[in-house]
């Protein structure tokens, strides 16, 4: 997913937490929130509670995947939207496929897209 930027910053994910949109699905967990950069940033994260370190990176990976589906309308978002994805244990299970629609349906919810 080159061009986008991605959030490495504990300190950003909090913010990401505290903020009043959040978008729960079975398999995937939304936050959005606006931020004053002008980009659009996304962060992937899996909790201990959704399996091993293989299970988890899996889990990153497919969400990848499904948020590269949305790749070319997030590029030309005009305002700058900080957005975090969090895995659950379902995600484990599932293939990309299954995750586009439900992250499609947040962003537009959202406004991001």
């Amino acid at each position: 997913m080159a061009g986008l930027l991605t959030i490495k910053e504990n300190n950003t994910f909090r913010r990401l937490y505290r903020s009043k949109k959040c978008y729960v699905y079975p398999k995937i967990v939304v936050y959005v929130t606006k931020n004053r950069l002008g980009v659009f940033r996304y962060g992937i994260t899996a909790g201990k509670k959704v399996g091993k370190a293989v299970s988890r990176s899996r889990c990153r990976r497919v969400i990848r995947a499904a948020l590269d589906v949305y790749k070319d309308e997030l590029m030309n978002v005009r305002c700058g939207y900080d957005v975090v994805f969090v895995a659950r244990a379902k995600t484990v299970k599932c293939k990309s496929t299954e995750l586009v629609q439900p992250i499609g349906e947040s962003l537009k919810k959202s406004g991001v897209i």
